[in-house]
């Protein structure tokens, strides 16, 4: 193979970003995602495609993790939205499962508790939660639930005296076969109302499965759980957990974090796209000097800066604290969807390599349709978007 026509290593917008949003963070932000970067190249990205075809997560990471505090970047560390969610796709360009264990730890879990628990209940979890001493896991969806779980939580929960009582059943649980502690959302049987629950893992009657043969974030470690007579004390119900209303509030935010995913995804597709395009050989020469091909890596490139912009702007009106539900479902809709395209057409850059781990498109490609599918499906929020435009809902 002759040389490329370029320096590999010295590709121009090699940081992916081409309208330059970083420059809308703080100088001390930009120096924190730098640290983010090399901490990624060094650590994530070459154990990434193994751990991956392995279906194992590593778990020597987490020490690492904990060292590089990065844990509740906004309440906890004053961090903006914007910078908080470059991150969170940062970590997705580097390894979609990492940045999903991310998500379910310190978005789902840590967020539950932050909005949540009361303020005795915080002092006592969440020094263990940001340290990552405590690893947690959020367990919403059901084997028969998943859009439908707002009002078909089929999980239950009784109270008897300073107790409670769990019975039920959780699935595609993050995290679950290895956390200390898990947040389930079981119905009230006195009310009727879904209610959070702080769960110890090693709590008689609680069982995690692993769910084997996944296509998709293999080294995620998705679980089954079951709860069987699980005692859960009064002090371990959430204060603020008592209605789906309450729910939302978490959800509404970590959707946001599955949007910034479907942009670090694209990223990573264009990233390795671009790469193997100057570097690829046909004909005598790089396939990047043929015009269907810089069409392709063009159409990527402005799928992912239009996905960047809509997650820019709705990261400010988080910050400004006027956000709402329907632009946080627009976005995981329509950045999703842009994904798909851009993966696909990176797929398709690749020929024959591209069906296959050892050129990384294979894995972000399978990767991006779980991103595609969790924290709400496509079509869900396509309708819990247009319910707010039209004033009517196609939501039964």
């Amino acid at each position: 193979m002759s040389k490329p026509a370029v320096d590999l290593n010295n590709l121009p917008y090699a940081d992916g970003d081409f309208y330059g949003f970083e420059q809308l963070l703080t100088d001390s932000e930009r120096e924190r995602l730098q640290v983010l970067r090399e901490f990624l190249d060094k650590e994530v990205k070459p154990i990434a495609v193994d751990c991956w075809n392995r279906a194992e997560f590593p778990h020597e990471l987490i020490p690492k993790l904990a060292a590089l505090d990065i844990m509740s970047p906004i309440r906890r560390q004053g961090h903006s939205n914007v910078f908080a969610g470059i991150c969170h796709a940062e970590f997705t360009r580097a390894d979609a499962s990492i940045a999903t264990f991310l998500g379910a730890h310190d978005g789902l879990f840590t967020g539950t508790i932050e909005e949540l628990a009361s303020e005795e209940q915080k002092a006592a979890w969440l020094p263990d939660i940001y340290s990552l001493k405590k690893i947690g896991a959020f367990g919403l969806t059901e084997p028969l639930g998943g859009s439908d779980v707002a009002g078909g939580t089929r999980t239950t929960a009784v109270r008897d005296g300073d107790n409670w009582i769990l019975n039920g059943a959780k699935r595609w649980i993050g995290n679950a076969t290895f956390s200390d502690w898990v947040v389930i959302f079981a119905r009230d049987l006195a009310d009727n109302q879904v209610k959070a629950f702080l769960v110890d893992t090693t709590t008689e009657g609680y069982s995690a499965t692993k769910i084997e043969n996944k296509t998709a974030l293999r080294s995620v470690q998705n679980a089954d759980i079951t709860l069987e007579n699980v005692v859960v004390p009064d002090f371990f119900k959430l204060a603020g957990g008592n209605s789906f209303k309450d729910v939302n509030k978490v959800l509404k935010v970590t959707r946001l974090s599955v949007a910034w995913q479907a942009v670090g995804q694209q990223m990573a597709a264009f990233d390795v796209a671009r790469r193997y395009a100057v570097e690829r050989q046909q004909f005598g020469r790089p396939i990047a000097s043929f015009q269907l091909v810089q069409d392709q890596l063009v159409k990527m490139l402005g799928n992912t800066v239009s996905s960047m912009g809509m997650m820019i702007r709705l990261a400010q009106l988080e910050d400004l604290g006027v956000a709402k539900d329907e632009q946080s479902a627009l976005a995981k809709a329509f950045t999703t969807a842009r994904m798909r395209e851009s993966v696909a057409m990176g797929r398709g850059i690749f020929g024959g390599n591209g069906i296959v781990t050892d050129y990384g498109m294979a894995k972000i490609f399978a990767d991006a349709e779980a991103i595609y599918s969790y924290e709400g499906t496509y079509e869900i929020n396509t309708l819990v978007t247009g319910r707010a435009i039209t004033g009517i809902s196609a939501i039964v």
